[in-house]
C-alpha cells in the first residue's frame, strides 16, 4: 500500500466522527432521491404491466343507449384494434351489517366468452356464469371493507326493483386502481363498490336488451387518438354519446398518472437540498483538514509528489467520505422505495406490484452526490495542491486581531469574559459562520416543509367540508327529476332542510384550449351548498354567465369579461357563447358555476335537478339511511362526516409517513452541521482550549466557549430555518399543484414550534457528543503540539 493511501486511512480513522457526520448527510439526499425513483419505476413498471396483461383500453365512451350493430361500424373506424361493448348502471346497495346506504357500479360481463378488453384479475371464486342474473363479482377492496366472501348475499335496487344478490368472487380491474364513487374526492371502500354481473342479468334490469350505454375501443400502434376519438363522437351521437376520451382522461389512470408525476417533483426538489448541505459540508471538512495540514503537505511535496498526486489524495478523501453515504443511501433508499410502493399500492389496488428497481435510480443517485461532493470541496483540494513547499512548511499566517466594540468598558461589564472569546471568534470568521447558520436553517426549514403539509390538509378539510358545505348529505337521482321532486325529500322525517343541485356535463373551448368537465347549478341565495372563494369567503352565483375556478381559467387562458363556448354533451346539446363574470380560487377539483335557473334556460328546460342537498336532524339519520335504501330514484349517497372521515385517513396516513421520513431526515442534516463545526473547531482550537485550561479556566468555562459558539449560530439559524422553510413550503406547494388538488401555504405557529424544537433537539445530541470529547481532551498532549 502506497504511503499516501495508508495517510488516507488513518485520516479516515481519526476524522471518522465528522466522516460520518457527512455521510449521513450525502445517505439522507442519497435515500431520498432513491426512494422517489425506485417508487416511480415501480408504479410505473407495475401499472404498464398491469394494464397491458388485462388490455385496458385506449379510448372510453358513455353513451345514453345505442343498439349492438354500432360496435361493428365503431370497429371500422381507421386505428381500431378491437371493440368491447358493456352496459354499466348505479345502484343503492343494502350490505348486511352497515347502516347507510352505499353506492354500487353494476358493470356487465359478457355471456360468452371472457372479455376483450378491461378484464378481471380474479382474486376469489369465480366469474358469473351465464344465466345466473343473481350472481355478482365484488371489487375486492369493497368486498375486504365489508367482509364480503363468496356464497355472502346483499341486497341492491335495480331501476326500481330491489334484488337479493349472490357473491360468487372477487377481483379487481385495470379500470378501477383507483376506485372513486360520486361525490368522492377520495377512494371510500365501505360507500362506495364495483360490481359486475352477467349481460344477460343488466339487459333485463335496466330494459337494454341487444344494447349498450359504454363503449371501449383498443387502438393500434400507429393510430392517432384525437382522429379516432372525433371519429366515435359523430358515431355516437344520435345516442346520445357524452363525449369519448382517452386513457389518459380516465379517472383511475389520470389519479395514478398525476401521482407519479408528484413524486417526480419531490426527486426534484427535496434531494437537491441535502447534496447542497453535503457540498458545504465537505468543503468545511477538507479547507479545516488542508489547514491543520500545511505542514504535512509541504513534507508530500518535499518528498516529491506533484500537485496532481497531493489533490488527488484529498480528493479521494471526499470520495470515500461520499461512498460511505451512497452505499447507507442506497440501502435506506431501497428499503423506503419498497415501503412508500407498498403504501401507494394501499390506494392503487393492483393484483401483483413489480418492484425490480434497476441500476439507473442507483447510479444517478451516486454520480449526482459525488458530483456535489466533489463541486464542494474543489476549491479546497485545488488549495492544497497548489500550495508551495516552502510556504506550507511555515505556520499560517495568523488573523489580524484588532480591537472591537467588544472591548468597550460599558460591554466588558455586561459580558464576561468567555463570552466575549467566542463572540469574537464569530465576527473573525464571518463567511464560516454564515455557512454554518444555513446549513443549520436548512435544517429547520425542511422540518416545516414537510409539517406543513398537515396544516394544509386541515385548511383543506376545514374549507371544504365546513365552509363551503353546510348539508349533512348529499342525494344523487338515477337520472334528471323535475325540481318539484327535491321538495319531497323536506317531508321526510329529520329532514330540516333541502336544496337542489344540478349539474350538467359539457366541454368547454377557448380558442384552441378545451376542458372536458360540467357545471354545476347553484340556487340563487345558496344555504347547504355554498358558492366559495377560498380568498373572498362565500360570494353569490351571478345573475347569468359563468363562474370559474382560477385553475380553469388558467387552462382555458381566460379572464372575467371573456367569453368561452360551451358545448354541452347531453339532452338536446346546445351550444352557447357565455361570459365568464367572475373567477374564484378553489383548492378541489376545475369546477364551473351557473345560477341553476339560467343553467335550465341554457339546457332549453324546466327545473330540474341531478341531486339535492340536505340537513338532517343528527337523531333521524338512521332512519333516513334506511329510507333512502329503499328509494329506487336514489343513485348514490354522499355523507358529509363520512368524507371528513375518509379524506382525513386516506391523506392523514399518507402524510404521517411522509412527515415521520423528512423528520429523520431533518435531524440527521441538523446533527451533521452542528457536529462538524463544533468537532472542527476543536481540532482547530483545541491548543487555545488547552491554554485556558492551564491558566485556570474551569472544564465548564471551556466547554461555554467551545458550544457557546454554536448556540449563537443556531440561535440565529432558527428564524432563518423558519423564514426559508416558509419559501421552500411555496416551491413544492406550486410544484404540486394539479387539476385535482391545490394545496394551500398554510403554516401554522405551532408547526413553528415544533420545526424549532425538534432542530433544537438535534443539535442538543450533536453538541453533547462534542463535550464529551471536550471533557477527555489531553492537556499534555495538546500542548506538545506544533503551533
Amino acid at each position: 500500500m502506497r504511503a499516501l493511501d495508508r495517510k488516507l486511512l488513518r485520516d479516515l480513522s481519526r476524522l471518522r466522527g465528522q466522516v460520518l457526520a457527512v455521510a449521513l448527510v450525502v445517505a439522507s439526499g442519497v435515500a431520498v432521491l432513491v426512494m422517489s425513483l425506485t417508487s416511480i419505476e415501480a408504479l410505473e413498471e407495475t401499472a404498464e404491466a398491469y394494464y397491458e396483461a388485462f388490455d385496458f383500453a385506449d379510448v372510453f365512451a358513455v353513451l345514453t343507449r345505442a343498439p349492438e350493430r354500432i360496435a361493428v361500424r365503431a370497429a371500422e373506424i381507421d386505428g381500431v384494434r378491437t371493440v368491447e361493448t358493456r352496459i354499466v348502471e348505479t345502484a343503492t346497495l343494502d350490505v348486511p351489517g352497515f347502516g347507510e346506504p352505499v353506492v354500487g357500479q353494476l358493470v356487465s360481463l359478457p355471456e360468452r366468452g371472457a372479455a376483450r378488453l378491461n378484464r378481471l384479475a380474479v382474486r376469489q371464486g369465480r366469474l358469473a356464469e351465464p344465466g345466473r342474473s343473481d350472481e355478482v363479482v365484488l371489487a375486492e377492496p369493497f368486498a375486504e371493507a365489508h367482509g364480503l366472501r363468496p356464497g355472502d348475499t346483499l341486497a341492491a335496487i335495480l331501476n326500481g326493483r330491489k334484488r337479493t344478490l349472490r357473491v360468487v368472487g372477487t377481483a379487481l380491474s385495470p379500470e378501477y386502481v383507483y376506485a372513486l364513487g360520486p361525490g368522492q374526492l377520495m377512494p371510500d371502500e365501505k360507500r362506495f363498490g364495483v360490481l359486475w354481473m352477467g349481460r344477460g342479468a343488466l339487459e333485463a334490469a335496466f330494459d337494454l336488451d341487444g344494447a349498450f350505454n359504454e363503449i371501449s375501443l383498443a387502438l393500434m400502434p400507429d393510430a392517432r387518438t384525437p382522429t379516432v376519438i372525433a371519429a366515435l363522437d359523430r358515431l355516437l351521437e344520435p345516442y346520445g354519446g357524452l363525449g369519448a376520451y382517452a386513457r389518459a382522461e380516465q379517472l383511475s389512470n389520470w389519479f395514478l398518472m398525476n401521482e407519479i408525476a408528484q413524486l417526480r417533483s419531490m426527486a426534484r426538489i427535496l434531494p437537491t437540498i441535502f447534496l447542497v448541505v453535503a457540498a458545504f459540508l465537505t468543503h468545511m471538512v477538507l479547507a479545516r483538514l488542508i489547514a491543520t495540514e500545511r505542514a504535512e503537505i509541504g513534507l508530500m511535496k518535499a518528498f516529491g509528489y506533484s500537485n496532481l498526486e497531493v489533490g488527488w489524495h484529498y480528493a479521494k478523501l471526499v470520495i470515500l467520505m461520499t461512498g460511505i453515504g451512497i452505499l447507507l443511501g442506497w440501502a435506506a433508499g431501497a428499503w423506503l422505495g419498497r415501503y412508500n410502493t407498498e403504501v401507494y399500492a394501499q390506494f392503487y389496488r393492483f393484483p401483483f406490484l413489480y418492484f425490480r428497481p434497476g441500476p439507473s435510480g442507483f447510479a444517478i443517485a451516486a454520480v449526482v452526490s459525488l458530483g456535489a461532493a466533489l463541486a464542494g470541496s474543489l476549491g479546497a483540494v485545488s488549495r492544497a495542491a497548489r500550495l508551495p513547499p516552502a510556504e506550507a512548511m511555515r505556520p499560517p499566517a495568523p488573523p489580524r486581531y484588532r480591537k472591537t466594540r467588544l472591548h468597550g468598558p460599558a460591554l466588558e461589564r455586561w459580558i464576561d469574559q468567555p463570552t466575549r472569546i467566542f463572540l469574537r471568534q464569530l465576527a473573525r470568521w464571518p463567511v464560516r459562520s454564515a455557512l454554518t447558520v444555513s446549513g443549520i436553517g436548512m435544517s429547520v426549514a425542511v422540518l416545516v416543509t414537510s409539517m406543513q403539509w398537515l396544516d394544509a390538509i386541515d385548511r383543506m378539510v376545514d374549507i371544504t367540508f365546513h365552509e363551503q358545505q353546510r348539508l349533512d348529505m348529499t342525494v344523487g337521482f338515477a337520472e334528471t327529476k323535475p325540481r318539484s321532486a327535491v321538495w319531497s325529500f323536506e317531508r321526510l322525517p329529520g329532514v330540516l332542510a333541502a336544496e337542489p343541485g344540478r349539474y350538467v356535463a359539457v366541454t368547454f373551448h377557448a380558442g384552441p384550449r378545451t376542458h372536458r368537465g360540467g357545471i354545476q347549478g347553484i340556487v340563487e341565495e345558496p344555504r347547504l351548498n355554498l358558492l366559495y372563494d377560498v380568498e373572498r369567503g362565500a360570494v353569490a352565483p351571478p345573475p347569468e354567465g359563468l363562474l370559474l375556478s382560477s385553475t380553469l381559467a388558467r387552462k382555458l387562458g381566460v379572464d372575467a369579461g371573456d367569453l368561452v363556448r360551451v358545448e354541452v354533451r347531453e339532452g338536446r346539446r346546445p351550444v352557447h357563447d357565455l361570459p365568464v363574470t367572475a373567477i374564484i380560487e378553489t383548492f378541489i377539483g376545475t369546477p364551473a358555476y351557473m345560477r341553476i335557473g339560467a343553467l335550465d334556460r341554457l339546457m332549453r328546460e324546466g327545473p330540474r335537478a341531478e341531486q339535492v342537498h340536505l340537513l338532517v336532524d343528527p337523531l333521524y339519520v338512521s332512519a333516513i339511511h334506511a329510507e333512502l335504501k329503499e328509494l329506487p330514484a336514489v343513485a348514490g349517497v354522499t355523507i358529509r362526516k363520512a368524507a371528513v372521515q375518509t379524506f382525513h385517513q386516506t391523506l392523514g396516513d399518507t402524510l404521517l409517513i411522509y412527515v415521520s421520513f423528512f423528520v429523520v431526515f431533518a435531524c440527521t442534516l441538523a446533527f451533521g452541521v452542528v457536529y462538524n463545526s463544533a468537532r472542527i473547531s476543536l481540532s482547530e482550537r483545541g491548543r487555545e482550549l488547552a491554554t485556558l485550561r492551564v491558566l485556570g479556566f474551569t472544564r465548564g468555562e471551556i466547554a461555554y466557549i467551545l458550544l457557546g459558539e454554536v448556540a449563537v449560530l443556531v440561535f440565529l439559524a432558527l428564524p432563518a430555518g423558519c423564514i426559508a422553510g416558509y419559501g421552500l413550503a411555496a416551491l413544492i406547494v406550486a410544484g404540486f399543484e394539479t387539476e385535482l388538488f391545490r394545496v394551500p401555504l398554510v403554516v401554522a405557529p405551532a408547526t413553528y414550534g415544533w420545526a424549532v424544537l425538534i432542530g433544537l433537539a438535534a443539535t442538543a445530541a450533536s453538541a453533547y457528543l462534542v463535550r464529551w470529547r471536550l471533557d477527555r481532551l489531553d492537556l499534555i498532549s495538546v500542548l506538545k503540539t506544533r503551533e
